[in-house]
């Protein structure tokens, strides 16, 4: 085991290049997008025709759940929008009850501030996915400056909860229709993104001999190769989120098995192949054959180490608490430097700031960046569309719905174009009270954009997290103590059942301790450098023991991992 440590310190230099630059659309961008259009027009509409639209920040609470899981399998996301539905209601309780009880604004942004911590850490202890937390900061902090009577939060909650399950069905109702198709779409853009790294690593030996080789293998092959990794990472916790595999499932994890051989031979892959084998995951034809070959092993590798127990909530919650106190620290001190500048809205400074905080600083960085522009161009957009919703409540609920559906569909291709859409989105919402003064409205949202975000990122700095790259180096020492162990065993020849499986949930649960590791640790502003090769290493020679100890532990196992 190399004991090479690398110990200098190291500023990172923040990114202004790229940080706007466009992605290409979602495969399945009109998804979401209409999702959340049906989920949040059904209920406006019909309080609209009640003649209550004033209500109508109670179900979007709800309504605006629809926005989570899109990625995740049927079964799995009917449990997670279950719980994402009942962790906005205890948001939204919270922040109401509160409202109840006391008008100070001082109050109302710390139980804000902590509000949005705390919701945070949930999400990314739990790994929802997008949006993150920013769509409960927003509601549970407009909600916390909404005045209201004691009585009246049950009814409140009692909305909420309608649009909320109006959302979880608006959710799972594309599952009639294809009930495998967030698997085949993970496992289809893993596979195009693996074809991508062939013809990135085949494009670098070519002009390896004419002296831009190397500059080629620092850039685009090691992006490639990186977003492919990402890709077939992300399409293995979709295909097994949901535990069962009949054959179509196990023929998509056939599939993902050679997208991994590509990337650890792209010289012996056909790029054609892997492309035709993701357009063949398209619409609702049969998933493409693909009989089980010689990577059988690193399959059951992945499995193993997936389907290995997890941290226990305290330990994955412990590195997650720098973020918590980043975002408790920047949203308080958003919300009383918007209250010291007189604004009437402290909560939009406070949910900005909350918008921010990423796993990193640098990308904290680039998403400030993106809001303020992002908001900026929105307020413009506003302003222009203002008369026609002032038309009347019909116009107002129907350009709210359009806004709705353009920040969803153009989010993907980068935070502040979404932005642009969200904006007058929030706007138009404060309205659904009364009417308002459009330049009161614009002046304030700028004010506490640009208050957010600069003492968002104030704090992100002041609160540091030193210790990621020391997390990195003890998660690979425990990763190649676990593997050592395994390997001894296994050669051993005749080790106990018992000590064997021991060994094998070690080895797992720490190669997936390394990975979190290194994910939290990739971009933090004052670290020193990482130790990227040996992460390569350890993860490689850990999935190969893992498969060892699969295959010497006999049927029953593969059962276990496989079933």
């Amino acid at each position: 085991m190399s004991s090479a440590r690398p110990r200098h310190a190291r500023v990172r230099r923040l990114p202004l290049a790229g940080v706007l630059r466009l992605n290409r659309p979602s495969d399945i961008w009109y998804k979401p997008a209409l999702s959340v259009v049906v989920a949040v027009g059904v209920p406006n509409l019909t309080l609209l025709a009640l003649g209550r639209l004033d209500l109508a920040l109670s179900t979007m609470a709800g309504s605006l759940c629809a926005l989570y899981a899109h990625n995740l399998p049927y079964a799995a996301r009917g449990r997670a929008l279950g719980l994402v539905v009942l962790g906005m209601l205890a948001s939204v309780a919270v922040a109401l009850v509160t409202a109840s009880l006391t008008s100070s604004a001082a109050v109302l942004v710390a139980v804000g501030a902590l509000l949005a911590a705390a919701q945070k850490a949930v999400t990314d202890l739990t790994r929802i996915g997008p949006p993150g937390p920013v769509i409960f900061t927003f509601i549970s902090s407009a909600s916390l400056f909404a005045p209201q009577a004691l009585h009246q939060v049950p009814g409140h909650l009692a909305l909420a909860a309608a649009a909320g399950a109006w959302a979880w069905l608006v959710g799972m109702a594309p599952g009639l229709v294809r009930p495998h198709g967030p698997e085949r779409r993970a496992t289809a853009r893993a596979l195009h993104a693996a074809a991508a790294y062939v013809e990135a690593s085949a494009t670098t030996t070519a002009t390896a001999g004419t002296g831009t080789g190397a500059e080629a293998a620092d850039g685009g092959p090691a992006r490639a190769r990186a977003a492919a990794a990402a890709a077939v990472h992300a399409a293995w916790q979709s295909l097994l989120a949901t535990g069962a595999r009949p054959e179509p499932r196990r023929t998509l994890g056939r599939l993902l098995v050679r997208a991994e051989v590509a990337l650890a031979a792209p010289a012996d892959t056909d790029p054609a192949l892997l492309r035709s084998w993701a357009h063949g995951l398209r619409g609702t034809h049969p998933v493409p054959h693909v009989a089980p070959g010689r990577d059988a092993d690193e399959l059951l590798g992945v499995e193993a180490e997936l389907a290995a127990p997890r941290q226990r909530p305290g330990d994955r919650l412990r590195p997650l608490l720098p973020l918590a106190l980043r975002t408790a620290l920047g949203c308080a001190l958003a919300g009383y430097v918007s209250l010291a500048l007189g604004v009437g809205r402290p909560y939009w400074a406070l949910v900005t700031a909350a918008s921010l905080y990423q796993a990193n600083l640098t990308l904290t960085w680039s998403r400030g960046v993106q809001r303020v522009v992002g908001n900026l161009v929105g307020v413009l957009l506003f302003a222009a569309v203002a008369p026609l919703a002032h038309l009347g409540p019909a116009a107002l609920v129907l350009c709210c719905l359009a806004f709705n559906f353009g920040a969803e569909a153009l989010i993907t291709r980068n935070y502040w174009l979404g932005s642009v859409c969200v904006t007058p989105m929030a706007l138009l919402i404060t309205e659904f009270t009364g009417f308002q003064g459009t330049g009161a409205l614009i002046t304030d949202r700028v004010v506490d954009t640009l208050v957010g975000a600069s003492v968002g990122f104030v704090a992100a700095v002041a609160v540091t997290n030193r210790r990621s790259v020391d997390r990195i180096e003890e998660a690979l020492d425990a990763v190649e103590r676990a593997r050592e162990h395994a390997a001894r065993l296994l050669a051993a020849g005749r080790a106990e059942p018992g000590a064997l499986e021991s060994a094998r949930r070690r080895l797992a649960a720490a190669l997936v301790e390394l990975r979190a590791t290194a994910d939290a640790a990739a971009g933090e502003w004052w670290q020193r450098a990482l130790p990227e090769e040996r992460v390569v290493l350890a993860e490689r020679g850990g999935h190969r023991t893992l498969a060892a100890t699969v295959r010497r532990q006999g049927p029953h196992l593969l059962e276990d991992v496989q079933a």
